[in-house]
């Protein structure tokens, strides 16, 4: 159902909603179409009432303006026009029939089949749920919002939310939550706040002569096959991100740090290059009165990394790390760095290349399981299954490694169907995971022998 005509007021976009109308076309698909969506799954444990559940959504959505918001595109800048409170989509699915051991792989299905579908931006509000039971005290529940309102911080903060106002709305005895900061007081203290000259600077030197690290493609986009974003997904065993987490603090890294380390060599083997820039996102959430607030935070950041004369995995990582903390302490809104160096997107254009960005996530909650009220809730990270369809990439590919409490990480490599075959991108995967396993191991060998 359409909102009606707005009635709180109109905001700017933040910068990160501005970078996104680059990949605009006008057809309505990409960034601002009905596939880019951002899903995440629960696996809740306790009695659940459908009725206070879905009053606790609309307490959700009339706390975070960012989900009832919705972008116009018209104009050189656009806006964002905040609409009055609305009650959010609840679909509530009987999974009874799965017996307990098929109870993962049934909540996996549940999660693609979401995943695989299509919610506009002009469906407000922009989150929505569905709520698979197996019996009266196991169900897995999927919350689903449009990526330009909501990242994967985001979606953590929904779901503590959601858990607080429906132990409140059941009558349990907990406190209430306290006021938020709203998305638009970001996007407007973004467009006050004073240019950082310092790291513009930063900028302007770091990637003076710098292009982006471009994959050929198996397609070139003048073919104009159909897309599809498709996701294939894999595994790092514990015992290699044990050893991982020694050589971060070893080296006196980040387990991204050394992440990123790995996946450069793997560039630098099939490229032979060894100047490197290789996208990522930082949270976009520097400052701390944002942090409890829904919006798509999450900044595109670019890392140029020297591999020139690194004899060894420990040197390719103190040359990653230097480079990390470089950026981070100078992170700014992406267009800004492009406004210090404009050619740097320019191998993006090329018909057969496209960008891969690498991030890698840790919740911002800390714990995986929590209980609030009567209810325990723990994310749902048994992802195995490969999709042929899911949450859009704009252009191009995206790997996500999702590092895990209990050890392992979870990886997903999601890529547009029009540009790369599975085969490919599954080989990727596969020389990402060798020179990891290697590289952990044997931190002083030379690089030659991963």
């Amino acid at each position: 159902m359409t909102s009606p005509a707005p009635v709180v007021e109109r905001a700017p976009l933040s910068f990160n909603q501005q970078f996104l109308r680059v990949f605009d076309k006008g057809d309505g698909e990409g960034p601002f179409g009905p596939k880019y969506n951002i899903v995440c799954g629960w696996r809740i444990r306790g009695p659940i009432a459908v009725g206070p559940l879905h009053d606790a959504l609309t307490d959700v959505v009339t706390r975070h303006e960012a989900l009832r918001s919705r972008i116009v595109l018209d104009g050189e800048d656009g806006h964002q026009e905040i609409f009055p409170p609305s009650r959010p989509s609840l679909v509530v699915k009987d999974l009874s029939g799965a017996e307990p051991d098929r109870r993962g792989p049934a909540a996996e299905e549940l999660l693609i089949e979401v995943e695989s579908g299509a919610y506009g931006l002009e469906d407000l509000p922009l989150l929505r749920a569905f709520l698979g039971q197996f019996d009266s005290d196991d169900a897995i529940l999927v919350l689903v919002a449009h990526h330009t309102a909501a990242d994967e911080w985001s979606m953590r903060l929904i779901m503590r939310d959601l858990a607080v106002r429906y132990a409140i709305r059941t009558g349990e005895l907990v406190p209430d939550l306290p006021p938020v900061r709203q998305y638009r007081e970001f996007t407007r203290w973004q467009q006050s706040s004073d240019a950082d000259g310092r790291s513009q600077r930063y900028w302007r030197e770091k990637l003076d002569g710098a292009r982006i690290f471009a994959t050929p493609t198996d397609h070139p986009r003048s073919a104009n096959l159909p897309k599809e974003t498709a996701w294939y997904r894999f595994s790092v065993e514990k015992e290699v991100t044990d050893r991982l987490t020694e050589v971060a603090r070893t080296t006196k890294s980040s387990p991204f740090m050394v992440l990123l380390a790995a996946y450069s060599v793997v560039l630098q083997r099939s490229s032979g290059l060894t100047d490197i820039v290789v996208p990522t996102f930082t949270s976009g959430r520097a400052h701390g009165g944002f942090h409890d607030t829904v919006g798509s935070f999450f900044n595109f950041v670019p890392l140029r990394m020297d591999l020139s004369g690194c004899e060894s995995f420990r040197q390719a990582v103190t040359r990653v790390r230097s480079t990390c903390l470089e950026a981070y302490t100078r992170d700014i809104p992406f267009a800004k760095i492009l406004e210090e160096a404009p050619e740097l997107m320019s191998p993006a254009a090329a018909d057969d290349r496209a960008v891969l960005a690498f991030q890698v996530f840790r919740s911002p909650l800390g714990s995986d399981r929590h209980t609030v009220g009567g209810l325990e809730y723990a994310e749902f990270r048994e992802r195995r299954l490969p999709q042929a369809s899911g949450g859009d990439v704009p252009d191009g590919a995206m790997w996500h490694l999702e590092l895990l409490p209990a050890g392992g990480i979870n990886g997903t490599l999601a890529y547009n169907t029009n540009l790369f075959l599975e085969s490919t991108i599954a080989e990727m995967a596969a020389d990402f995971r060798q020179v990891l396993r290697s590289a952990v191991v044997a931190l002083d060998a030379p690089l030659a022998r991963f």
